[in-house]
């Protein structure tokens, strides 16, 4: 298949690329670098420089023709969000927009959506959330990731256009960037490692579901044959406090930094995990790495990171 791969240099886009490619896939990456990076290009991919907001895609679409387009590019930030509304609607509404319209003229067969569990969830009723769970996200990002999924059902229901959509975790692994999308796993590797005290928000009880981003990468993988206009969550159904994220790091890293907690962030969830029972049951998946193997390769890729 021919696969445009929106958002492929950032973080889960340039995994998802990786896995296409390893699967005999011809990829196109678009993404205009704001928070992706050159380095994480494939080199069997093809990469152009360009925003999705841009109107010269339609070039793009009319050179390439795409069986799948696999939309990643997103502003991801909740804060940044919460800050300028705006923004965000710029790029994860009229941007996914100029990336559908642009599917409905070049006969795009099916999208793969990110979109995210814990913003469109809200503060859960229930423990694990399916994907069945009332929908009431708290932040704008939230919002706009909602607004995505609606109109994937109307571009189906007018424009014959498949879908599937995952709703992500937590996702962490190598390329996370600490300042951009802001992981925790990412943030606390990059204060162990420069030697800089790592803050817990509040108490560091507040939980959430962390998925590897190798496994994450491979159930779109399977999307490209499985789960035509279905949603399903992403995860690892077990939730994890970021107290026992931070003790975990400093364990498997031999730091031993302090454990130092800072004061609450406003807004934030409490708990946050997924029910993954669709994913295994339709597409076959479930997550290979548990929390410690996903730890060590992501620590690995930090620690060289840090060297070089």
């Amino acid at each position: 298949m021919k696969i445009l791969v929106t958002g492929g240099a950032g973080f889960i886009g340039s995994h998802i690329v990786d896995e296409y490619i390893n699967a005999g896939h011809e990829v196109v990456i678009i993404d205009n670098l704001s928070t992706g990076r050159k380095q994480n290009v494939n080199d069997q991919a093809t990469f152009i420089a360009c925003d999705i907001c841009d109107r010269k895609l339609d070039d793009i679409f009319a050179e390439h023709g795409f069986d799948v387009v696999n939309h990643q590019a997103a502003q991801m930030d909740v804060r940044r969000s919460v800050e300028d509304p705006i923004y965000d609607a710029e790029n994860n509404v009229i941007g996914f927009l100029n990336v559908m319209q642009n599917c409905v003229k070049h006969q795009v067969k099916k999208v793969i959506f990110a979109s995210s569990g814990g913003v469109v969830y809200g503060e859960q009723e229930y423990f694990p959330a399916d994907e069945g769970h009332r929908k009431q996200p708290y932040s704008p990002y939230g919002v706009t990731k909602l607004i995505g999924e609606k109109y994937l059902f109307y571009y189906h229901l007018f424009h014959n256009i498949s879908s599937t959509i995952f709703r992500y975790a937590n996702v962490y692994g190598p390329r996370q960037n600490p300042h951009g999308e802001a992981g925790v796993v990412a943030i606390f590797l990059e204060k162990m490692f420069k030697g800089e005290q790592a803050i817990i928000n509040g108490d560091g009880e507040q939980t959430r579901d962390f998925v590897y981003v190798k496994d994450v990468a491979r159930a779109n993988v399977l999307a490209l044959e499985k789960g035509e206009n279905r949603i399903y969550n992403i995860g690892t159904a077990q939730e994890t406090s970021i107290n026992t994220i931070f003790r975990t790091l400093n364990e498997l890293t031999g730091v031993n930094m302090p454990e130092e907690h800072g004061a609450e962030k406003a807004g934030e969830q409490r708990r946050s995990v997924v029910a993954i029972d669709r994913a295994e049951r339709e597409l076959g998946w479930q997550p290979a790495y548990d929390l410690k193997a996903g730890m060590k390769e992501t620590i690995n890729f930090f620690k060289e990171a840090e060297l070089s």
